[in-house]
């Protein structure tokens, strides 16, 4: 089962730090749009698309950044005492509490592809002036949570393993 653990862990991590780092980099498209937004405004005719195309890249680099984050152990954590526990105890109580994240990220998963179907089947549009599909900000809510999840997979599968004294 080590050996499982050990290939999973090996593929599932740099897969989300390389799309993580990569990910960072989306603050930049962000600025870059609202900065156009607030240069359109006042130079010429504000563009209609340039607050939705911001919404949708926050969703993006929220989405998948996430694993990333997961990761690292940027996550919230309340530090009052767990900064005291031993290593043994941490990933007791790591292993304990990401099992509800991974129901968590489940059950999301399913909304998300539920709801990204409906949208491909039925054209669904932002109900603005600009009216964009809405469909390719899905799919990439559906990817981000898949790897949100392989992420907290990967996140267990080394918790019990530090349990068993090996390492992954």
């Amino acid at each position: 089962m080590i050996g499982f653990m050990r290939a999973f862990v090996r593929i599932v991590d740099p897969i989300n730090r390389k799309l993580g780092r990569i990910t960072m980099y989306g603050i930049f498209v962000m600025m870059g749009i609202l900065m156009w937004s607030s240069i359109s405004k006042v130079a010429f005719m504000p563009s209609l698309w340039t607050l939705e195309v911001a919404q949708f890249a926050m969703v993006a680099y929220y989405m998948l950044g996430g694993p990333y984050a997961i990761q690292e152990g940027a996550n919230v954590r309340m530090d009052l005492f767990y900064g005291e526990w031993s290593t043994r105890r941490k990933a007791w109580f790591d292993a304990f509490t990401v099992l509800f994240l991974i129901f968590y990220l489940g059950v999301l998963l399913y909304g998300a592809i539920e709801s990204t179907a409906y949208s491909l089947e039925y054209g669904e549009r932002s109900p603005t002036a600009w009216r964009p599909y809405i469909w390719p900000i899905k799919i990439t809510m559906c990817v981000g949570i898949f790897l949100m999840l392989l992420q907290a997979i990967s996140e267990l599968f080394k918790d019990i393993a530090t349990l068993k004294g090996k390492t992954l």
